[in-house]
């Protein structure tokens, strides 16, 4: 695990935006972040103005902290892009201040859960012990379904991290299968 030293350089968040309350983003009122940069590049994905590495902005976490602190009707946040865990670190920072105010946290990656832990990288490993939800896998357009909550292809999983950790394998959210 990386140390709290180590996390301490990772203050600021690359990003492409925020929507201050979310509906659609996960469950309940969200405060959902997208964050600049994506190497998947997925045909027909939903925020493709946040692929590029070089776009949106810095933005300091005590900020977004702050922002979110100003909504006491907040169920949660969500992290989204682009891709979060390529900004591991600094969302790991965010994360440790949310879990702090008890608020739910999920996370949407176009990596699969399988792709994030054998990356054997101690930032991801930490930010995926600090999420409730994550939605993970590349947006397939042929797989597109409407229907779905809180993703846009049939591939993508909602994952139930908390007990996914505690079963030590993958255990969906039946709420959103």
């Amino acid at each position: 695990m990386m140390s709290q030293q180590d996390l301490k350089k990772f203050n600021t968040i690359r990003m492409a935006g925020v929507v201050r309350e979310s509906i659609v983003d996960g469950p309940g009122l969200r405060f959902a972040i997208f964050c600049q940069g994506c190497p998947h590049n997925c045909p027909g994905c939903h925020n493709q103005e946040t692929h590029d590495f070089k776009g949106g902005y810095d933005c300091e976490i005590s900020k977004i902290i702050s922002a979110i602190d100003a909504d006491p009707l907040l169920d949660g946040v969500t992290f989204s892009g682009g891709e979060p865990f390529c900004q591991p670190e600094a969302f790991c920072n965010l994360a440790a201040e949310l879990k702090k105010r008890n608020l739910n946290i999920m996370a949407y990656s176009g990596f699969t859960y399988e792709e994030l832990t054998a990356m054997k990288n101690s930032a991801v490993d930490y930010l995926l012990s600090m999420l409730d939800l994550l939605v993970d896998g590349r947006y397939v357009a042929a797989e597109r379904d409407l229907t779905l909550l809180f993703r846009g292809s049939r591939n993508q999983r909602v994952i139930d991290m908390n007990k996914t950790r505690t079963a030590g394998k993958v255990i969906l959210a039946e709420k959103y299968i």
